[in-house]
């Protein structure tokens, strides 16, 4: 905080509008430096909030002095401790444990709930002090983060502050600039900044206003005045401040600003107010922090080795598929990435056949009528691409079961034809927002490994064993460890409570048989229905939400399906299970890409053999070896190119990603056969031709990781 009021002072003269200031060039290397007076509204934010602080803590010591009364706390471990209400701190109860604790802990969770460790307690509780490890304590320390990055913005920029929340990896936030934009080169000037920021150990101060005395202290900002407008439902809501910033947020936060012990601005975009392309354009810069700086650099270490890995730069070099603006988050995959996409189509299509499950094909287009009945329409319309036809509005489908509700429904069931397995590949498309398209992962056009049983409810518990068990069959191919978690019964549910009751036991049952840990999430299930949510690893320790195994007990009431039951009930319910393994397969087709860094297992490489002959005088024979591996079913290519030597030609192969490099000289010509190589440089040597084929043919079939090796 040393040097904000003179700062705050000095800036009474400058123009109380945010955003309009033309940003102060820096010298040397074209970055931005402080603005020096800073904007008007920093200062009659800041007095503002004075007064408003003064009233609060007048009235916290009050209600200090006349309501406090003895508490106990509850630690999780069960003891408790003696307190004062409105007076007694998480903070305070940490340093009664150590010094130690209290310095490591980021934030309390007081009933469950996160709180700001120097915020009075106000009734009898539970109490966990959480560390940075804790994902809830990393989204407060990001969160924290953000604000301090958005101080030193508005110092540097003069902007209008937007949005600026922690995400899985850091936390960025948005600014909106009447002029100018924000270049790489001025993240130093920013970090330098918020370094200074942290020294100054500024605290977090949460306040709780009146809507209306807000809007008069964000007059200056309209886009907090649209949160404000939009979002806020309750006469009152909160604010924190550090130094000379005062932002609208629920927090909590760190306890000063000084906790923050490392920052890195790595990144920033453009994008666009709450990600609608006709609103504002808003400038977005992204950051990372940590408690120490050795976690700073094994983050930078991880960035480099993802970055190696981009999807997106190894579809590129690997000619794999690519995109076009005329039409945007629709990806063009171009014949070596078909191969990737009909392949694993086709493993899990021959899955299907061992296990049950029967394909359908379902229209892309129908009435909104139908979205009407499934409840989509109500809630999801605007992400759904739609038209009108003969004065009827219809629309692409963006999932498949409203459809297969109505091939169950096309004629009487039995309880006979229960369980019943359908599954569709069909083509879907979701408008997303053309600021949220990324690659391959956030796309509108995707087919979903999709498929919906219909069952009664005593089969439950069996469906949800063979969903399990199929998705580990798959999952242990790619080589994914996944973890599981069982999200139950919110507080908004439909239905009746003994049926939700039976299908969770019976969800848990299933994950207890199926033998691998799992972890409840009370709670987190949709209104419709339990739910199994499975999270992928990939091989540099990311997870990834692929699969889902969702019950839903409304779609069959909205679109009134019924069986006849054994003891001849034509209107028995079924329930239905929503489940995908690979979940889109394009999203798969990124992840898989990352995961194995471009370097595909045989059975899905697009690039299984490359010949090589020795000399011009074998590229007939070598061109006839390509043709026997191709009409075989192997993805084969040879490499004739007079102007490479053969040990250029073997190591572009290598570097290509080529599983095998058989190279033919006249030895080989002669005896018909092949010297086999891998792209890791094994040698195998000479095999006919013949035996070749063979073996890489039956390494395809059995969908070995490590075909190479075991060659």
């Amino acid at each position: 905080m040393a040097g904000a009021d003179s700062q705050v002072n000095a800036g009474e003269e400058k123009k109380a509008e945010c955003g309009k200031k033309k940003m102060k060039e820096g010298a040397g290397d074209g970055g931005r430096t402080e603005l020096n007076p800073w904007p008007a509204f920093i200062n009659e934010r800041l007095e503002m909030y004075n007064k408003l602080k003064a009233e609060h803590d007048a009235l916290l010591a009050e209600r200090a002095a006349n309501d406090s009364k003895p508490i106990k706390v509850t630690l999780p471990d069960g003891k408790q401790v003696d307190a004062e209400s409105w007076k007694t701190t998480p903070y305070q109860i940490a340093c009664g444990i150590s010094q130690g604790l209290a310095d490591n802990t980021v934030i309390a969770k007081v009933n469950k709930m996160v709180w700001d460790l120097d915020r009075p307690l106000e009734g009898d509780c539970t109490l966990e002090l959480l560390k940075f490890e804790d994902e809830e304590a990393q989204a407060v320390y990001w969160h924290s983060s953000a604000h301090i990055m958005g101080e030193a913005m508005e110092r540097i920029y003069g902007g209008c502050l937007c949005y600026g929340p922690p995400i899985e990896n850091g936390f960025y936030y948005d600014m909106f600039l009447e002029e100018g934009g924000v270049s790489s080169n001025d993240f130093s000037a920013l970090e330098t900044l918020c370094k200074k920021i942290m020294k100054e150990k500024q605290a977090f101060e949460r306040l709780e206003v009146k809507k209306e005395t807000l809007l008069e202290m964000f007059k200056y900002n309209k886009f907090k005045c649209r949160i404000l407008n939009e979002k806020v439902n309750t006469p009152t809501t909160t604010v924190y401040r550090c130094g000379p910033l005062i932002d609208l947020c629920r927090g909590p936060h760190v306890r000063h600003t000084g906790k923050i012990k490392t920052i890195k601005i790595h990144k920033n975009s453009s994008t666009y107010w709450e990600g609608k392309a006709d609103m504002e354009s808003l400038q977005r810069i992204y950051g990372i922090s940590f408690p120490d700086a050795k976690m700073l650099k094994e983050w930078e270490k991880f960035q480099e080795e993802a970055k190696s890995r981009d999807h997106r730069k190894i579809g590129r070099d690997q000619e794999l598929f690519f995109f076009h603006e005329l039409s945007p988050g629709s990806c063009f995959f171009l014949p070596k990435g078909a191969y990737i996409y009909n392949t694993l189509i086709e493993f899990i299509r021959s899955e299907y056949r061992k296990r049950g499950f029967q394909e359908v094909v379902t229209p892309n287009v129908f009435n909104s009528k139908l979205w009407v009945t499934s409840g989509h329409w109500q809630h999801y319309s605007d992400n759904m691409f739609s038209f009108e036809v003969e004065k009827e509005v219809f629309a692409l489908k963006p999932m498949n079961c409203p459809g297969h509700c109505l091939m169950f429904d096309h004629r009487p069931r039995s309880w006979r034809e229960l369980p019943l397995r359908l599954a569709d590949f069909g083509v879907l498309h979701r408008n997303e927002l053309s600021g949220a398209l990324t690659g391959l992962t956030r796309v509108r056009r995707f087919q979903q490994d999709d498929a919906h049983v219909f069952c009664a409810m005593e089969q439950i518990e069996e469906e949800i064993k063979s969903c399990l068990q199929f998705l580990r069959a798959v999952y242990d191919v790619f080589g994914f460890s996944f973890k599981l978690n069982l999200s139950t019964r919110p507080e908004k549910y439909l239905g009746d409570i003994e049926v939700w009751n039976q299908a969770e036991k019976q969800l848990e049952n299933s994950l207890n048989d199926f033998g691998e840990k799992w972890e409840l999430n009370p709670g987190d299930g949709a209104f419709y229905g339990p739910k199994i949510d499975i999270q992928i690893k990939d091989a540099i320790g990311r997870y990834h939400q692929c699969a889902t195994i969702q019950l839903d007990f409304q779609l069959p009431v909205r679109f009134n399906l019924t069986f006849v039951s054994h003891d001849g009930n034509d209107k028995t319910r079924p329930v239905i299970i929503h489940r995908a393994i690979l979940g889109s397969v394009e999203r798969m087709i990124a992840i898989l890409t990352e995961n194995y860094g471009g370097k595909w297992p045989l059975w899905l490489s697009p690039q299984q053999v490359m010949v090589v002959p020795v000399g011009p005088t074998c590229d007939e024979y070598a061109e006839k070896v390509k043709q026997h591996f191709h009409n075989a079913g192997l993805m084969a290519d040879v490499d004739v190119d007079p102007g490479c030597t053969l040990n250029k030609k073997i190591r572009n192969a290598q570097l290509a990603q080529y599983n095998f490099i058989l190279v033919v000289g006249e030895k080989e010509k002669a005896s018909g056969t092949v010297n086999i190589r891998t792209r890791d440089n094994k040698v195998h040597g000479e095999r006919t031709i013949a035996d070749t084929v063979e073996r890489l043919l039956e390494l395809k079939r059995s969908r070995s990781r490590q075909a190479e090796e075991e060659f």
